[in-house]
């Protein structure tokens, strides 16, 4: 894979005293970091299924997403500080570092960790669980890659489990 580049994450985390839980993604997409903030494809329906498991209006702003995430205690980042990748596509990821998580967990109150597709899953329990020592929850990608293989209402019927842990 001569494509592959040098990727480092564009985004800090979100999350607050509050947070008590925690998503994880992979690696921003080409899109995301275009659009300059996390799930930012135009077809990626990460906030959509947020919205409507919150029973609120789709935040749209990058303002509007952070304010969501606090108000539902949700804290936000990804597995991945660097990594080689070919364009957005998880698959070509060669030479994974991982975010240290562990600044994030020692401030909030967090009690459970979702990780959104595959690739965030086995790379989380690859690389972050032996730190963390928290088991993660996977959830399917919400990425336009992905669509395929979900319908939206069971996307949305997968990420009900981040309310219910929520209460």
């Amino acid at each position: 894979m001569t494509d592959l580049v040098h990727k480092a994450h564009d985004f800090e985390p979100i999350y607050d005293a509050d947070s008590r839980v925690l998503i994880l993604g992979s690696m921003p997409s080409v899109a995301s970091a275009k659009r300059g903030f996390y799930y930012g494809h135009p077809r990626n329906v990460f906030w959509d299924v947020l919205a409507e498991v919150f029973c609120v209006t789709l935040p749209q702003t990058k303002e509007e997403k952070i304010a969501f995430l606090k108000k539902h205690r949700i804290a936000l980042w990804d597995v991945l500080a660097s990594c080689e990748i070919k364009g957005s596509a998880d698959s070509s990821i060669k030479k994974p570092v991982a975010n240290d998580l562990m600044p994030i967990l020692k401030a909030t109150k967090t009690e459970a960790i979702f990780t959104t597709g595959q690739t965030a899953s086995r790379l989380y329990k690859k690389l972050c669980f032996p730190v963390t020592k928290m088991q993660n929850i996977a959830l399917p990608s919400t990425s336009p890659a992905n669509i395929a293989n979900y319908r939206y209402e069971e996307l949305v019927r997968h990420y009900r489990i981040i309310k219910e842990v929520l209460g």
